[in-house]
């Protein structure tokens, strides 16, 4: 008989034992997983990083093939070149040896208008003399006013010649130049885009690709894991939620880990739902329940990992 009662201490004891505190819910940790694509398709062409490595800010991760956005970003350098060199054009006048022919020209036209000039006068003092015709006066003062005009027109074409092309024109090629930045920095840009490197530092948590596989646009190839992204969700029952408030401390405790983590709450969710499944939990199982989020500092949550099943203690 007193075998039978010791076994039967025995057995409450160690029920006792293996229960659940009463101030502690249930909970999982996950992850917010940062995942990591290029918005043009290619062949993986080279992948930097393994699953389980840590890697830092701006470290590179993978790259895609680039050929046909290098041809074109060397393209586009090219006429932006060009178009540069044709907006310089266009503010100089002509060239030096151009210039000294339109002066030769102005030159000669000026000595023909002081020889057209004296002939006038001369024929001008015959005609009065009589000696001379009207016809001959004529002819001569014909003569001097076309080289009037010519020296006129000649010094207008040297002032041109200095002034380069018309303000309309350089304009035009001044905003040529502009769309042929832009059409460079796009070229620039979708080249960058099939060289991806880490947004921030985290856990290499999968890969989802080898190199030579063709990756299609937009599709992941690489997940990170942050630890800032590192949380707890627990559950807690309609009757406790009224005394949790946002940013209390809270203690996490981790099967195999003997010291429990501190975290802080940082959400509550605003509706109630049933009890998920996950919650392995007979007694509240017809319950509702609200879901409480908790993160951690950075050294706690790199010791966490998602999928954990976990107690917490508010």
């Amino acid at each position: 008989m007193r075998t039978w009662i010791f076994i039967l201490l025995f057995a409450l004891t160690a029920a006792g034992c293996g229960r659940k505190p009463d101030d502690r819910v249930q909970g999982y940790v996950e992850g917010e997983f940062v995942h990591v694509a290029s918005p043009f398709a290619g062949q993986l062409e080279t992948l930097s990083i393994q699953r389980g490595m840590q890697v830092k800010t701006n470290q590179p991760l993978f790259s895609l093939e680039c050929g046909l956005e290098t041809a074109v970003r060397d393209e586009a350098s090219r006429k932006l070149l060009q178009g540069r060199a044709n907006l310089e054009d266009a503010k100089k006048g002509k060239r030096p040896t151009e210039l000294e022919s339109a002066k030769a020209q102005l030159k000669q036209a000026r000595a023909a208008q002081a020889f057209s000039e004296k002939e006038l006068k001369r024929q001008d003092d015959l005609f009065h003399r009589g000696v001379s015709t009207a016809e001959e006066l004529d002819r001569a003062r014909s003569t001097h006013d076309q080289d009037v005009h010519r020296v006129a027109q000649l010094d207008a074409d040297l002032q041109t010649a200095h002034l380069g092309s018309r303000e309309d024109q350089i304009a035009a090629a001044e905003a040529n130049v502009r769309a042929l930045e832009a059409t460079l920095a796009q070229a620039e840009w979708n080249l960058s885009q099939k060289r991806q490197s880490a947004p921030q530092t985290g856990l290499v948590f999968d890969t989802f690709y080898y190199q030579g596989e063709w990756v299609p646009a937009g599709k992941p190839v690489v997940s990170l894991l942050p630890p800032e992204n590192v949380k707890v969700r627990a559950f807690v029952q309609e009757t406790r939620i009224g005394t949790i408030r946002l940013a209390a401390p809270v203690r996490v405790f981790v099967d195999g880990v003997r010291e429990p983590f501190a975290g802080k709450i940082s959400y509550i969710s605003p509706q109630a739902e049933y009890t998920p499944p996950v919650i392995y939990s007979q007694e509240s199982r017809s319950k509702l329940v609200f879901m409480v989020e908790i993160r951690f500092d950075a050294a706690s949550a790199a010791k966490l990992h998602p999928g954990q099943p976990v107690d917490v203690q508010f």
